[in-house]
């Protein structure tokens, strides 16, 4: 096992793996693992420092979230971060309580000892961001308050000759505009790690590995011309002979206008031979009659692994499928990396049949979709490819509110390629994350020169976004808008209403379904 510069133990939070991404992006690399890691895997690692996130759960809870006992006698520099706080309050004996008023949102850090090193170079009133129900009430021996904010006395605490810090606040989140520096702080400053990781080192060794795991067998890999299943190819042919690499490209009908040949074209770019299967009948007729979207998710997801298991039985020594699975698929469909819970599923994560016969290879497993992109240009892949905005392994399925169907699927490709067309001849496409339109599969009225309409509505939805795991609404200009809504109406026939989608993740996603 590697040496791990920075641990992570995982208490359940939703914001867990942005405290890894942050201190990768100092050069720090960073691993997260459950808050139960054994002591003896958590020493196999050799960590520098341990840092304890946050979580949903309550330190006083009869079944509170407890690490093993044995990582506070390890002597390595210990951050807690909100539940983290708390437990370190508690296990040294002081008290945690039910706050009188909850705290959410930004806060001013006023920075009580301005010679730790946990706050070098921290400007005075930093803005951070609160996330808590309970507070510390009196701190341990030997703990002193390191900073404060209004509502919370004890907003940074510390017991430094024993190099235990611990933060009321998020630093992890993008609202704590100065929060990768503190976390830099941590694990420079205290924990004396050196800045050596990049996306350089990072696809070396994942190359590497994908040639230890595969050996000589072949690997399937499922693409779909987005970014994610792009870079994974991109790397399997970096690491594999091309007789090693069967790339598969399932045409489901469920894929944006004109998807198909822009995806095979950019394969002829890359040199990477692909297979195309059009497999429209079959994935139409497992949705036929489909509504709910969990059912919609998994009924892709089993699927694809039948046409991919139908077209391995074609090659010989076919073991492992490759796939573009990223991090923020595993957080929302399961708990792997700890108590987090699960949101929705992802076909190629907890959608996954389970007589599946392949090993996989997911090389991305670990990282955020904004790693992928410097991956994916570390490995020589053009801009407009990396630049490309997510999109949803289950397609297009995901957009249709209810019964799939191919007029609903007509609508929905012809008003995304319209509101796509808008956002790129305003210069607005590369200033958004991602940008799609949702069939409602809700009719209204509607006048249409002298007549009456009584059809479909289309919302549209933009979000800005660094790795997908929170987002807010794009403030786009009303005239751009207003410019997709008129085409989409005009040209469209079928769709008499758009509306604009304004809801921030959390506590929307996303995608809808």
């Amino acid at each position: 096992m590697k040496q791990v510069p920075i641990l992570v133990l995982d208490f359940g939070s939703q914001y867990t793996q942005l405290i890894a991404r942050k201190l990768r992006e100092s050069g720090v690399y960073t691993e997260v693992v459950p808050y139960r890691e054994s002591i003896e895997d958590i020493k196999a690692r050799k960590p520098q420092g341990i840092i304890l996130s946050g979580g949903p759960a309550s330190v006083y809870a009869e079944d509170a979230y407890k690490p093993n006992d044995a990582i506070w006698d390890l002597g390595l520099p210990i951050l807690g971060i909100c539940y983290g706080m708390q437990l370190i309050t508690q296990h040294f004996g002081g008290s945690v309580v039910p706050a009188n008023h909850h705290e959410y949102g930004k806060a001013k850090l006023h920075i009580e000892k301005s010679d730790s090193l946990i706050f070098k170079d921290i400007e005075q009133d930093s803005i951070v961001w609160m996330s808590h129900g309970d507070r510390a009430e009196r701190l341990p021996d030997g703990f002193e308050v390191v900073g404060t904010s209004e509502n919370s006395p004890y907003a940074a605490i510390a017991n430094e000759s024993a190099q235990l810090y611990a933060f009321q606040f998020h630093p992890e989140v993008h609202h704590s505009v100065e929060g990768t520096k503190l976390l830099k702080n941590f694990a420079k400053h205290i924990c004396g790690c050196e800045s050596t990781w990049n996306m350089g080192s990072f696809a070396k060794e994942k190359i590497a590995q994908i040639q230890s795991q595969v050996g000589d067998k072949k690997v399937l890999c499922g693409v779909s011309g987005g970014v994610d299943s792009s870079v994974v190819a991109a790397m399997l042919n970096e690491a594999l002979p091309k007789e090693q690499l069967i790339c598969v490209f399932v045409d489901q009908g469920l894929l944006r206008k004109d998807e198909a040949e822009q995806v095979q074209d950019m394969f002829k770019l890359l040199d990477i031979p692909l297979i195309t299967i059009d497999a429209k009948k079959e994935f139409m007729d497992v949705l036929a009659g489909v509504t709910d979207p969990e059912t919609k998710r998994k009924a892709i997801g089993e699927k694809f692994i039948e046409v991919f298991d139908k077209e391995a039985s074609k090659h010989t020594d076919v073991a492992f499928l490759a796939q573009g699975t990223l991090y923020t698929d595993v957080i929302e469909s399961v708990s792997v990396k700890g108590p987090s819970k699960t949101i929705k599923s992802h076909h190629n994560v907890g959608g996954l049949p389970d007589w599946m016969t392949f090993e996989l290879v997911e090389p991305l497993r670990e990282i955020f979709k904004d790693e992928v992109r410097k991956l994916g240009l570390e490995l020589g892949l053009p801009k407009d490819m990396i630049g490309r905005h997510p999109f949803p392994g289950p397609g297009l399925a995901i957009r249709v509110m209810g019964d799939v169907n191919e007029e609903a699927l007509r609508l929905l490709r012809e008003s995304d390629a319209i509101m796509q067309e808008e956002l790129k001849a305003t210069g607005y496409y590369d200033k958004v994350w991602q940008a799609f339109t949702v069939l409602l599969n809700v009719q209204s009225v509607g006048v249409m020169g002298d007549n009456r309409t009584y059809d479909n509505t289309v919302c549209i939805r933009m979000v800005e976004s660094v790795d997908g795991m929170t987002a807010t609404f794009a403030h786009v200009p009303h005239d751009v808008l207003e410019g997709m809504s008129r085409r989409i109406i005009n040209e469209i026939d079928g769709i008499n209403r758009v509306v604009y989608d304004i809801s921030s993740k959390p506590p929307a996603t996303i995608e809808w379904e």
